[in-house]
């Protein structure tokens, strides 16, 4: 079955001085995350202001992508809860011995 939808990003650049910042906002309908990146430029480098934030815009949404697999990673462990075996009886995981503790 076909799935389609549509997720919007919104990217914010700031800059101060020598210093970019970087906003990435990504909403699912569901959901909002926010990823944040930066860019610091050495003095002694030349100012050219599409160099730190193509660097922050990168960092940021790096940063959004990590919280996504994320998401996702924990989304799978909700889906598959461990089995607790204590409590499974004999038929599955190794039984439980009632005559104390292992010598």
């Amino acid at each position: 079955m076909p799935h389609t939808q549509e997720w919007k990003v919104r990217l914010y650049l700031f800059e101060e001085e020598d210093r970019t910042k970087a906003r990435a906002v990504l909403d699912t309908g569901a959901t909002e995350l926010t990823g944040h990146g930066a860019a610091h430029r050495n003095p002694a480098d030349k100012d050219v202001p599409e160099i730190g934030d193509e660097l922050a815009a990168g960092r940021a949404l790096y940063d959004l992508g990590r919280q996504l697999v994320e998401v996702a990673d924990r989304d799978i462990e909700g889906m598959n809860p461990p089995v607790d075996t204590r409590s499974a009886g004999p038929s599955s995981g190794w039984p439980m011995a009632d005559d104390g503790p292992a010598r």
